[in-house]
């Protein structure tokens, strides 16, 4: 359950807590503005940054559960203040979890958009890592049954459809896929249809590089262009990191998948303005 639904459970169960957020951010900060934390009696989840910024965010929020007086609003230069090596100035707003409004907390900007093709081992342990990350999520098997039964994260839809190589049509320009399902012909026909798309931002196929080759036989046979071939990723996964567990596997792809959000964001700060007519 992500920081925004938490909340509201425990709004609908009356349960005292406290929403901390960084109001205000300058310079070098743990964590950007918007940024939020829920302090209860005896849980804190979420986190502003850790350290001892957080600490002392955990003890004001307490204190203001305990009736006591708290500034509403505290400002820390982290360096002076703190003793943080940050070097930037936060600004935290305390707001008791009665009077935060949590249905209305805006939604931070997504990373990414993906469509993942597969529920099986892999696809669920990839799964379990986006949901607590900014991202939105079209998870697509055919099989319904292979659904864990508790559910995602709210930005995350599970898709049960067939044939699911139709899903591909649906997806926004600039999405990510990853492929990753049961059948090697399942994997063709999904992959076919994405790189015939051509728009994507990142197509990643689980596999060798064996299967790579095939693939690109394939591919090949049925004209589709040697450029567009080139930007299919197989197989997946940062480079240099071993291991065919689902769990390294999962960690491997994500971190690659934020890697591409990362250097996408650099280029367009970098990204010259366009000159006005």
């Amino acid at each position: 359950m992500n920081l925004q639904a938490t909340a509201l459970c425990w709004l609908g169960e009356r349960r005292p807590a406290v929403v901390v957020e960084v109001s205000g951010a300058k310079g070098s900060v743990p964590r950007e503005a918007g940024t939020r934390m829920l302090v209860g009696a005896s849980e804190v989840l979420g986190t502003i940054g850790g350290g001892h910024l957080e600490l002392k965010a955990i003890a004001s929020a307490r204190q203001l559960l305990q009736g006591h007086a708290v500034p509403r609003e505290q400002h820390f230069p982290l360096g002076p203040a703190l003793g943080q090596c940050c070097g930037g100035a936060v600004s935290l707003r305390f707001t008791p979890l009665a009077e935060s409004r949590p249905a209305d907390w805006a939604a931070p900007e997504p990373r990414f958009t993906l469509q993942l093709y597969g529920a099986g081992h892999v696809g669920r342990a990839i799964v379990r890592l986006l949901e607590g990350m900014a991202c939105r999520v079209q998870w697509i098997d055919e099989r319904e049954d292979e659904f864990p039964a508790e559910p995602s994260a709210p930005h995350i839809e599970r898709v049960n459809v067939e044939p699911v190589e139709a899903e591909v049509a649906v997806a926004p320009p600039g999405a990510c896929y990853l492929v990753l399902t049961h059948s090697h012909d399942l994997d063709l026909a999904i992959t076919e249809a994405i790189l015939k798309r051509g728009d994507f931002a990142f197509l990643g196929l689980i596999g060798s590089k064996t299967k790579r080759q095939r693939f690109l036989h394939r591919f090949e046979a049925r004209g589709i262009a040697p450029e567009t071939l080139a930007r299919m990723t197989c197989p997946i996964g940062l480079p240099g990191i071993a291991g065919k567990e689902p769990e390294v596997i999962a960690v491997s792809v994500v971190a690659q998948l934020l890697a591409l959000d990362s250097a996408q964001a650099a280029s367009t700060r970098l990204r010259p303005a366009a000159f006005a007519a």
